[in-house]
């Protein structure tokens, strides 16, 4: 019975130490210092511009290749599916 009790115990701790943690990082961290006016200026803006049609680019690219693997899978299962409809229609034919 104290075994339960300690195994309880010690679930209900770990539990509620797992649940409170992100509020204790918030806690602990300072409150964010607002940026310097001058330092979004000074960075040039070519750089992000270039960068944005890389990821979209690789963005799209996996999201094809996703959809063409999905599209892939379900072909393969309807097909699988069509063949053991088609199997248990033939056996008692014979």
């Amino acid at each position: 019975m104290n075994t339960r009790i300690a195994k309880l115990t010690l679930a209900t701790l770990i539990s509620a130490s797992i649940g409170l943690s992100p509020l204790t990082v918030i806690a602990a961290d300072p409150a964010p210092t607002p940026a310097p006016a001058a330092a979004p200026a000074a960075v040039p803006a070519t750089p992000a511009p270039a960068a944005q049609p890389e990821k979209a680019a690789k963005k799209s690219k996996k999201q094809a290749k996703k959809d063409k693997k999905a599209e892939k899978k379900a072909k393969k299962k309807s097909k699988k599916k069509a063949k053991a409809a088609q199997e248990p229609a033939a056996a008692p034919q014979q």
